[in-house]
């Protein structure tokens, strides 16, 4: 019964990285974190230029909304105790 060899044979990698011409692990794991956390800050960079350039033009396509945000900003101000 060749199935009853089944849990001493060692999985295909279990040995990864110990035979001739296998490449060790590229790169550490904290190197990955950072490389994952740059990417995410260039993400979120763009996201926020994107959301104030979609800012921009929205105050540019209805200048009406604009000028009455800024009256309710100046009077909140003015109501604001320091």
């Amino acid at each position: 019964m060749p199935d009853r060899d089944i849990h001493t044979t060692p999985s295909p990698g279990a040995g990864r990285g110990t035979e001739r011409g296998a490449e060790p692990r590229a790169v550490p794991e904290d190197e990955r974190e950072r490389g994952r956390e740059a990417e995410r800050r260039r993400r979120r960079a763009q996201f926020l230029r994107d959301l104030a350039e979609a800012r921009q033009l929205r105050d540019r396509v209805q200048p009406r909304r604009v000028k009455t945000a800024r009256l309710r900003h100046a009077m909140r101000m003015r109501t604001f105790r320091w």
